[in-house]
């Protein structure tokens, strides 16, 4: 089988070889002219060092193009391979977009070629071989670049992995109440801004995606290992930037049907305070009404007077002792009128219209209770027990 002879003699690769620290200062030079965002990243020493590198490219091509068998654009030389993939790393570490390193690459290419095809063409390359020259130096800078782009994707998502295990430690950090030094500290390293407030968010991990499409991007959302929730419950919790005030009722819109429970606006070092109402809330058992989220805010007072269930079942049980005489049909309906009483503050014909009753049935009822109860019905303390033991319905 006869040999394919190399796309380049070896003789013009030579004369080629000689002119490539011009061509490279060249190529370097018209990089910065069409495309800016480099002209700060190629000057000085870094300048120097992005020659070199462009120069080292150019002779690894060479080397392809001289060598016997046919050079195959399909397998580049690894070296040039490993540097275009480190240089997109380097390029995603930079903050600049994939967008430039191709505008780079598609200007380094039409630089690279005009000078070297000149080179070629004063050397007796002839027309079939200038045509080959051209295919194997636009093939080689394909696999240049699709390697740089490789390398900016592996940076751009292993960073995002890393940055977003740094933001679920925060996270959890926060849940578990940590000291603000460490909450600074690993704010820093997450590179998270603090805002003023954080809301806690306590929501299945099935609605946790939908609801950050609508919430601040500066959300936090915790691990699945959540400090002070069951694993077994699937929950997870997030910490809302700046949800207080006005922008509540927008928070609770974008999460209507998503089952959550949402805690009260804290300072950003204090969002322990904020989970801790809204696990209190659910271990509670406090439900919202249809698709509405549970907010705590509005359940203040059911939380006061479930904070400790046996010791309200106890004081309902003492205020009410001395109904135990009675029926249970008369009792039932003492205590529900006494309930619209201590709510209504009195109010007969509000008391009357609440049980749907008349206000003499009402004034019957009260001077029945009073009887019964005495000068306690005036008695300040006793009124509060009252109003606590009866706020919550038995």
């Amino acid at each position: 089988m006869t040999p394919v002879p190399p796309a380049v003699p070896t003789v013009v690769a030579d004369g080629m070889r000689a002119e490539l620290p011009s061509v490279a200062e060249r190529t370097v030079a018209e990089i910065i002219v069409e495309v800016p965002s480099y002209a700060d990243a190629f000057s000085g020493d870094m300048g120097r060092v992005i020659v070199n590198a462009v120069e080292l490219a150019l002779g690894g091509f060479l080397e392809l193009a001289t060598a016997s068998g046919g050079a195959d654009a399909s397998t580049p030389i690894r070296p040039a391979l490993e540097g275009a993939y480190q240089l997109g790393r380097g390029e995603a570490r930079s903050g600049r977009s994939m967008d430039a390193l191709l505008a780079a690459y598609r200007v380094g290419a039409r630089v690279s070629w005009r000078h070297m095809s000149a080179s070629a063409v004063a050397a007796g390359l002839s027309a079939e071989q200038l045509a080959r020259f051209a295919e194997l130096v636009f093939a080689y800078i394909d696999q240049l670049s699709a390697a740089s782009v490789a390398g900016h994707s592996d940076e751009l998502a292993t960073t995002g992995r890393v940055r977003q295990r740094y933001l679920e430690r925060l996270a959890n950090l926060l849940l578990a109440g940590g000291p603000q030094v460490d909450l600074e500290a690993a704010a820093e390293r997450a590179d998270w801004a603090p805002p003023r407030t954080l809301t806690a968010v306590i929501l299945p991990q099935d609605k946790v995606r939908g609801a950050l499409v609508s919430l601040d991007g500066r959300t936090l959302r915790s691990g699945e290992d959540v400090p002070g929730l069951d694993a077994a419950t699937d929950l997870l919790v997030l910490l809302v930037p700046d949800a207080e005030g006005r922008s509540r009722p927008a928070l609770m819109r974008s999460l209507d049907g998503r089952d959550a429970v949402i805690g009260p606006a804290r300072p950003w070092p204090e969002a322990a305070a904020s989970y801790a109402r809204a696990c209190r809330a659910l271990r509670l058992g406090l439900t919202a009404e249809g698709s509405e989220p549970l907010d705590t805010e509005r359940r203040l007072a059911d939380l006061v007077l479930r904070a400790d269930g046996e010791a309200l079942a106890d004081l309902r049980a003492a205020v009410l002792a001395p109904l135990d005489d009675l029926s249970a049909g008369a009792r039932e309906k003492l205590v529900e009128t006494l309930r619209s009483w201590l709510l209504h503050q009195g109010r007969r014909d509000q008391v009357a219209a609440e049980l749907f009753v008349h206000a003499q049935t009402v004034r019957y009822r009260m001077t029945q209770l009073r009887e019964i109860y005495g000068k306690r019905l005036e008695d300040p303390r006793t009124v509060l027990e009252l109003t606590l033991a009866l706020g919550v319905p038995s």
